[in-house]
């Protein structure tokens, strides 16, 4: 949805890429309307449910574009129920000297705020502080003191989820937790890291409250993408050690 070649590795195959996800049975697999069928034509219970990526931002590549944007897509709620989607996600964008972009995040926020009450859809919303794009691509800024008030910012707006991520010191997230105002808060994974220490961070996270995580690249460009997904939820809702879950990496 953002346009990026980089964001490519891993999911070039898309229906391969989710069955193989979809195998390792995480709580839900996070996709935009034109892939979302696939996960959905998958038969039986158990398959993973459908989170629905709503916007389209163009803040990722480098050179940066001249002018940035955040766009939703037409009737966003109503494209959820008929995909049959558990959840939608919108951004919530701070980047450094882009206030447009920021406004636009903020409407789209509003905007689908009101369309879930009305259809009865959970809203997760996902906070994410930008660097200076000196390096010609914003990368995540993990300062607490400004995950802090957008977090705040999102569970205010109406959020039912917060999407957020980690912060500098991972020690310090129980303050995003807490932040965050009793809603359930998911971990962004962000950029790809060994096992070791993507495995560690999880285990970190979740002892200080977080619900969830929601992770890309670190599953998806995995050389075994179900034994990471089956090794981070053995941390996420058995509580495994580092040493257990990395057993199902292999």
């Amino acid at each position: 949805m953002f346009n990026e070649r980089t964001f490519l590795s891993g999911i070039e195959n898309m229906k391969m890429a989710i069955e193989v996800i979809a195998e390792a049975a995480p709580d839900a697999i996070q996709l935009p309307p034109g892939t979302a069928p696939i996960l959905q034509a998958i038969p039986g219970k158990h398959r993973p449910a459908l989170v629905l990526r709503t916007d389209i931002a163009n803040i990722y590549g480098n050179p940066l574009p001249s002018q940035l944007f955040s766009e939703m897509i037409d009737r966003a709620v109503e494209q959820g129920v008929a995909l049959d989607a558990a959840c939608v996600v919108v951004n919530l964008l701070m980047l450094p000297d882009q206030p447009e972009v920021y406004r636009a995040c903020v409407r789209n926020v509003n905007s689908l705020k009101r369309q879930c009450e009305i259809y009865g859809m959970p809203l997760m919303v996902e906070p994410l502080v930008m660097q200076d794009n000196s390096k010609g691509a914003y990368m995540v800024d993990g300062a607490i003191d400004k995950i802090l008030p957008l977090v705040r910012q999102a569970a205010e707006l109406g959020a039912d989820i917060i999407k957020a991520d980690p912060c500098d010191n991972v020690e310090e997230y129980h303050r995003v937790v807490e932040i965050a105002q009793g809603l359930p808060v998911l971990v962004r994974g962000g950029g790809r890291v060994s096992d070791q220490e993507i495995l560690i961070r999880t285990k970190q996270l979740m002892e200080q409250g977080a619900r969830g995580i929601v992770y890309g690249r670190n599953v998806i460009q995995h050389h075994n993408p179900g034994g990471m997904t089956r090794a981070l939820m053995a941390i996420v809702h058995d509580k495994a050690s580092v040493e257990q879950a990395s057993r199902h990496i292999g």
